[in-house]
């Protein structure tokens, strides 16, 4: 199976955190005919594939604000040989449409921002998607300043949901803080220090690859390194193992396919949307 992390042009959100450089921003007109156009290329290939898939929508801004990252969810969840397809998500859209997807290969990684969703909004949309069958992580950034309000979800949140925390870009926990955020997700230790990286054997580039809207393909997001373009194949001949030529890697998405980690047997049967295997 070939897993692909798509990104298109879309970089506009609805929040406005205040570490991300999308917040708040708008794409013009032009840049969301685009990013549609885009993905509509993307997901018509997907569909003639005669080979099975699994996709995550990677993108800068919030995806299912726009209503053809919603379409293109329920496309690929209905086809046969799509074996997932995931999406990060801010969850501040309604949850209906979902309706019309397959959640048997549909999944929504979630992440509850404190100081831009009331909380009972954020909590109800999570409990509708439960109600609804969607598999479905939640998870927090680990800002000391969200860690009641991660509590407090943890606690409002079904046991079967799992409950994740990044670490924040460029904060260094103590023992005591690292310990209170293991508390809530015993697999932050994980996201606590970059992995060292260079020379390790990693997935991507071999069965793992990077798309954006042109369809260039590389083989994550944090390898500029061209592999090909999806849409005249030649990305296929560049496939194959390929040890890391970074010195370290610091995202889950790309930590997750280090061969040195055990993170395919801890998420097996939930890679893309972020859900260990015992709660999978």
């Amino acid at each position: 199976m070939l897993t692909i992390l798509y990104r298109g042009p879309l970089a506009s959100c609805d929040y406005d955190c205040g570490y991300c450089p999308f917040a708040k921003r708008r794409d013009t007109p032009a840049q969301l005919r685009a990013d549609r156009a885009a993905l509509e290329r993307f997901v018509s290939w997907a569909e003639t594939r005669p080979f099975e898939l699994s996709v995550l929508f990677t993108p800068w801004g919030e995806g299912l604000a726009r209503s053809w990252y919603r379409d293109a969810l329920v496309r690929l969840s209905l086809l046969p040989h799509v074996g997932r397809v995931a999406i990060q998500t801010n969850l501040s859209h309604r949850t209906s449409w979902v309706e019309a997807a397959d959640t048997s290969r549909l999944a929504l990684w979630t992440t509850y921002h404190p100081d831009q969703v009331p909380y009972d909004r954020f909590l109800a949309k999570s409990l509708d998607l439960t109600s609804r069958g969607v598999r479905h992580s939640v998870g927090v950034v680990g800002f000391p300043a969200h860690l009641e309000a991660a509590r407090r979800l943890r606690a409002d949140l079904p046991p079967a949901t799992y409950l994740w925390v990044n670490a924040a870009e460029g904060l260094t926990y103590t023992d005591a803080e690292a310990a209170d955020w293991t508390e809530l997700d015993p697999l932050f230790p994980y996201s606590r220090h970059p992995h060292a990286s260079a020379g390790a054997a990693c997935r991507t580039g071999e069965d793992v690859i990077s798309v954006d809207g042109e369809g260039t393909v590389r083989r994550c997001h944090f390898v500029p390194t061209v592999l090909g373009n999806l849409y005249d194949g030649s990305y296929r001949a560049a496939l194959g193992p390929r040890p890391c030529p970074k010195p370290s890697c610091d995202c889950h998405i790309g930590y997750l396919h280090l061969r040195t980690l055990p993170l395919y047997d801890v998420f097996a049967g939930g890679l893309l949307e972020r859900i260990p295997h015992l709660l999978a």
